[in-house]
C-alpha cells in the first residue's frame, strides 16, 4: 500500500465517521453515561499524548529533561497558577537541567 493510498483511505474513515455522528440521534449523546465517556476519553487521550510526547523517543522510552519539566507544570497546574506561568516554568526547568548537564 502506498502512502498516498493510506492517506486516501483514512481521509474516506474520517468522513464516513463524521457523517456518523451527524446520524446519531441527539438524545443518545445527551444521556449522562455517553457524556462522562466523552470527558474521560478526551482526558485519557491527552494523558496518552503528554506521555508518548515526554518519554517516548522513536521506539524507545527515554528519562531526560522533559520529565521533571512536565512535573513541575503539573505541580503548578495543581496549584491554578495561569497558563504562562506553566509554560514558562516548565520550558526554564527543562532548560536549566540541559545547562547543568543533569538531563541530557
Amino acid at each position: 500500500m502506498t502512502l498516498w493510498t493510506a492517506v486516501l483511505v483514512a481521509s474516506i474513515i474520517c468522513v464516513a465517521l463524521k457523517t456518523i455522528g451527524y446520524l446519531v440521534p441527539p438524545r443518545w449523546l445527551e444521556a449522562p453515561r455517553p457524556a462522562r465517556i466523552a470527558d474521560l476519553l478526551t482526558v485519557a487521550l491527552l494523558s496518552a499524548l503528554v506521555a508518548v510526547q515526554t518519554l517516548g523517543v522513536g521506539q524507545a522510552i527515554v528519562v531526560d529533561a522533559r520529565v521533571p519539566a512536565v512535573l513541575v507544570a503539573a505541580g503548578l497546574l495543581l496549584l491554578r497558577a495561569p497558563f504562562l506561568v506553566v509554560v514558562a516554568a516548565a520550558a526554564v526547568t527543562a532548560a536549566l537541567l540541559r545547562l547543568w548537564g543533569w538531563a541530557a
